[in-house]
């Protein structure tokens, strides 16, 4: 075994109130895909910006290959051999390709930037990656996602990193475009380059791991375990303390043959989808599954008024709503937790009730001026029942995890008491234990009455929450029935034959007797 090119022993990290690190142990070799797991709130976050040089360390030393070093700034961290790549890329769409590369650290001369010089570098740089289609003129707002990651990684390579960072990098990737960053992965891993690897898709540690470390409230509580060999139930035991027999929550009761709450009928945006038709009942759960782009966000956006139809109409209990509204789509009893949480469902440097009162302050007004103790109060306990923690209804909702800032979203619309509840990625960067009390909290939901919409990109997802499923491809519904008549192979089957044949409609309104 290569010996040690990174180690942290006995990491301390402490916040006012707040011991985030107390005693981690991480041991990182050459050449290896060493994953970090850990539920939100472990300290993953902080022992990153530990490494990165955007904290200090309390207590602790940190060695690369055996000689202590510290970490005065990003610059420092850097220097020494060590890139990170955040979960939200600091890119700057504005600026091409070569120029993020190479942000910070540019190739001058007498004090004149050499774009030449840069071009060349960074394709050099993106070839070494895989990736020559990506063009260093190019300008980064005009990529994918997946394209992003890539200049990331060629920032990170530009320092000549030894050891790079990844925080949840398949997040916002397809399907094919995970197994393209793991192909770039494998390569790094060939060339001696250490990766610290952070997801909360267990499934993905199996693929690309070697080892791995277990944080949980601050401490290490196993590491260098076998990624593909310990079972799962061992790591989320381990990660939350409690076993979790089956992530998914069994519905206790049978749909009724009622009238739908949501109809949706032959709706239409120019590029980005067509003709999609579909009904919810209350109580139902209907997913929608496909690759990113495919329009699945487009569609419920639509279906919430945030963005306008050509075509079509959108039915709430029987009321047809007012096209491209928000306002009518709410006061319908209509409520969605967006895709992008942070960026477009919470006010992050706010309170915690402030979030959650959000959707129904006309509730505490009287003659325009809010009422904020009954606001307060009223938020609070409905922060009480989706489980936000900490319990503290003051607390700014940037502070809090993943998951707690989800249930936020949740614990808005509960306090407006919607009747239908559309959910995009309800669970994106969030912790396998945070993840199950989010699945019961959805299916608590749909059994008190409300009808249900989810999108996600995670196939099984879909398939253990949902009683009907549809499946969209190039904006076009191309599969509707029930969850149990359709696996996760047969799910992709249904993409991958869209594009063979494009011509073909597919039924998609409800029929008697499909539900499970």
């Amino acid at each position: 075994m290569a010996p040690a090119l990174l180690e942290m022993r006995g990491i301390v990290k402490e916040f006012p109130g707040v011991r985030a690190l107390d005693g981690v142990d991480l041991v990182i070799r050459p050449g290896e895909v060493h994953c970090l797991l850990g539920q939100n709130g472990a300290g993953k976050s902080t022992l990153i910006k530990i490494l990165s040089g955007a904290h200090g360390v309390d207590e602790g030393t940190i060695l690369w290959e055996g000689q202590p070093v510290t970490f005065a700034d990003p610059q420092a961290a850097i220097a020494t051999g060590i890139a990170t790549i955040y979960q939200e890329l600091d890119l700057i769409d504005g600026l091409s390709v070569a120029d993020n590369i190479f942000l910070g650290h540019e190739k001058s001369r007498g004090g004149i930037t050499r774009d030449a010089d840069m071009n060349r570098a960074a394709r050099e740089l993106l070839n070494t990656l895989g990736h020559p289609e990506i063009r260093p003129t190019r300008e980064v707002g005009s990529l994918s996602a997946a394209g992003k990651q890539i200049v990331s990684m060629a920032r990170a390579l530009s320092h000549r990193a030894r050891v790079i960072v990844m925080d949840e990098p398949s997040a916002v990737l397809d399907p094919d475009e995970v197994d393209g960053l793991f192909r770039v992965v494998d390569d790094l891993r060939a060339s001696g380059t250490a990766i610290i690897y952070i997801s909360h898709r267990l499934e993905e540690i199996r693929r690309i791991g070697d080892r791995l470390t277990v944080l949980k409230d601050g401490r290490t509580v196993a590491g260098d375990l076998p990624a593909r060999d310990t079972p799962t139930s061992e790591l989320i035991t381990l990660m939350t303390g409690r076993s979790v027999s089956s992530i998914f929550p069994r519905r206790q009761v049978a749909l009724p043959d009622v009238a739908p709450l949501l109809r949706v009928e032959q709706l239409g945006r120019a590029g980005e989808f067509d003709q999609v038709s579909f009904d919810v009942r209350p109580g139902e759960i209907v997913g929608i599954a496909g690759l990113v782009g495919a329009g699945r966000s487009e569609i419920i956006e639509t279906v919430f008024g945030a963005r306008r139809a050509d075509s079509g109409s959108v039915t709430v209990d029987g009321h047809q709503l007012r096209n491209g509204s928000v306002d009518a789509a709410v006061s319908a009893g209509l409520g969605l937790c967006p895709e992008e949480r942070k960026s477009q469902g919470l006010i992050l440097d706010d309170a915690v009730y402030r979030n959650i009162s959000l959707a129904s302050l006309d509730r505490f007004a009287h003659l325009g001026i809010t009422t904020e103790g009954a606001e307060r109060r009223a938020a609070h306990d409905a922060a009480r029942s989706v489980d936000v923690r900490p319990d503290d209804p003051h607390r700014i909702v940037r502070t809090l995890s993943g998951g707690n800032q989800q249930k936020v979203v949740l614990a808005r619309w509960l306090l407006r008491s919607c009747k239908v509840l559309l959910l995009d990625e309800p669970t994106r960067g969030v912790d396998v234990g945070a993840r199950a009390e989010i699945y019961a909290l959805i299916r608590g939901l749909a059994d008190s009455g409300v009808a249900l919409v989810i999108v996600s990109s995670d196939i099984d997802e879909v398939l253990g929450l949902s009683d009907r499923v549809m499946v969209v491809a190039d904006g076009r519904i191309v599969h509707a029935g029930p969850s149990h008549a359709i696996d996760a192979a047969g799910v992709l089957d249904r993409i991958l034959a869209t594009h063979d044949d494009k011509s073909t409609p597919v039924p998609t309104t409800h029929t008697k007797g499909d539900a499970a």
